[in-house]
């Protein structure tokens, strides 16, 4: 990044709190802790952040509550460390809205290294070529590939994680075409933090969720049994000022 990165922990272990915060400091990034839900809500109302770097099992109100209440209002990534290592608890912390998930214990060097990876996917999905703005339009929907927005027929915003908006515009571009969960990863470049079948089913779903909610006359986003996902609304590209 063009600046130094700020990275919200909120972390109740005093111990693995300090160690995150000291190894990413190392690392010239500017660090911000919190110890609960409480010290979250007063540091976001705050402060910009660039991360968060979210614990579940938290005093209080507990970690995928509040990556899930955070993820209503905001596009902030969000790493979920977790000592529990099911994979229903991994899907749950992807379902409510997290970019990544860890598992305790791990190496610092993991952390570092999928801190950037997630700041560098945002980066990449923000960057768009001066020599090619364009704007994709579906069904009275309109997403705006310069700003990285999507707003609904009746023009109102329909707040997307850096993620969702990857998968949703190769999706778009590609109206038309079965493609297999496989290739959703590839198209992506690996910006959209799913690796597997299971995590792209999870992106999906919440694409679905948001686009419904928005006001979507019907599913746009089908499954085909043994392909894939296909986006069926009739979609054009135009200049982003056309």
């Amino acid at each position: 990044m063009t600046r130094s990165a700020h990275i919200l922990i909120v972390e109740d272990d005093p111990e693995i709190r300090l160690l995150m915060k000291r190894h990413l400091t190392a690392q010239e990034f500017r660090v911000t802790v919190a110890a609960d839900g409480t010290e979250m809500d007063r540091l976001l109302a705050s402060g910009r952040f660039d991360l968060m770097v979210l614990d579940i099992m938290l005093p209080g109100e507990d970690g995928i509550s509040l990556c899930r209440r955070v993820r209503a209002t905001s596009t902030l990534p969000i790493i979920i460390v977790s000592a529990r290592t099911e994979d229903i608890d991994r899907v749950i912390g992807l379902e409510v809205g997290a970019d990544d998930y860890m598992t305790k214990p791990f190496n610092p060097r993991e952390l570092i290294a999928r801190v950037r990876a997630l700041l560098r996917r945002v980066e990449m999905g923000q960057a768009t070529p001066a020599a090619a703005p364009k704007t994709l339009r579906f069904e009275g929907w309109e997403i705006d590939c310069n700003t990285r927005s999507l707003t609904n027929p009746q023009k109102a915003m329909v707040s997307l994680t850096p993620g969702e908006f990857n998968l949703l515009q190769v999706m778009v571009e590609r109206s038309g075409h079965v493609l297999s969960r496989d290739q959703l990863v590839d198209l992506t470049y690996g910006q959209i933090g799913a690796t597997n079948g299971r995590s792209i089913d999870i992106l999906v779903s919440r694409l679905r969720s948001k686009l419904q909610a928005g006001g979507a006359a019907y599913q746009f986003i089908v499954t085909v049994r043994s392909g894939g996902y296909e986006f069926v609304a009739p979609t054009e590209a135009v200049a982003a000022d056309g």
